[in-house]
């Protein structure tokens, strides 16, 4: 009998860290962080679905390519982390399974044989799954962000949970690239204390925080734009009634960010 998975909200690090031994070296705590994840599991998966900051569609896109290609969504790194190959398998039944379950959810969807992993994708897996034998897929934000959507989407995709499918929302806690080191101390701070309030908090007022999260402390200077808090929204909703533990928290990285991640379930 397959278990039911938890869900997991991460926060993703930023671009192929993994491969920059400076940036790894900074990211330690991250990292330990993410390998820990497939022991936390009660069984291994069938097949990871990511919900990453760094695709977004129309509407609620499921990737299908039994190999999918690589995306190098990023700027200013050295030339070689634009040959990096990350080789997991994909999953096209799952995504044909998921694509059904958000249609009967009324959420748009279309299932994407073209869309390769991007960075939000590969580059936690590159640590919870080195080997790259993790079956592996990705669903797409979709255009707008809008809160209540996003939480629609986890409902829609809970009963993977149940068919050994691990659904990790891949994002950030804190996201403004133009705010880092010591200024960002203190509002990636006064967010993040928000953001663990609002986790630990009973399911329903949870759920009613976060679609109002422009209130909290910080908001949009932690995220002038919320494409990487959105696959929390998907996380939650996905486990909604159930409680929130917080796996990794950092502060000072990249020079003064505070960052979390969380477990639901």
């Amino acid at each position: 009998m397959t278990a039911r998975l938890p869900t997991y909200f991460i926060s993703h690090g930023g671009g192929p860290w993994p491969w920059l031994p400076d940036l790894r070296k900074m990211l330690v705590n991250l990292e330990a962080s993410l390998a820990d994840i497939p022991r936390q599991l009660p069984e291994k998966p069938k097949a990871i679905l990511m919900v990453s900051g760094h695709w977004e569609q129309p509407d609620f896109a499921v990737q299908s390519a039994a190999h999918p290609g690589m995306v190098y969504d990023y700027r200013g790194f050295p030339p070689f982390t634009y040959e990096i190959k990350y080789q997991a398998p994909g999953a096209p039944d799952l995504a044909k399974r998921t694509a059904d379950l958000l249609k009967s959810a009324g959420l748009p969807t279309h299932l994407d044989d073209k869309q390769g992993y991007d960075h939000g994708t590969f580059a936690p897996m590159a640590i919870m799954y080195p080997e790259a034998d993790m079956p592996l897929y990705q669903v797409s934000l979709r255009t707008g962000y809008d809160p209540e959507a996003h939480l629609a989407l986890g409902r829609a995709l809970a009963p993977l949970r149940d068919e050994g499918v691990l659904i990790v929302g891949s994002g950030l806690s804190y996201h403004n690239l133009r705010l880092l080191g010591p200024a960002a101390k203190e509002p990636s701070a006064a967010f993040d204390a928000w953001l663990d309030e609002a986790m630990r908090s009973d399911p329903a007022r949870r759920t009613a925080q976060l679609i109002a999260w422009e209130k909290a402390p910080a908001a949009r200077i932690s995220h002038p734009e919320e494409d990487h808090l959105v696959p929390l929204m998907a996380a939650v909703g996905a486990a909604e009634q159930e409680k929130a533990t917080r796996i990794y928290h950092d502060e000072g990285v990249y020079g003064g960010v505070t960052a979390s991640s969380y477990r639901f379930g």
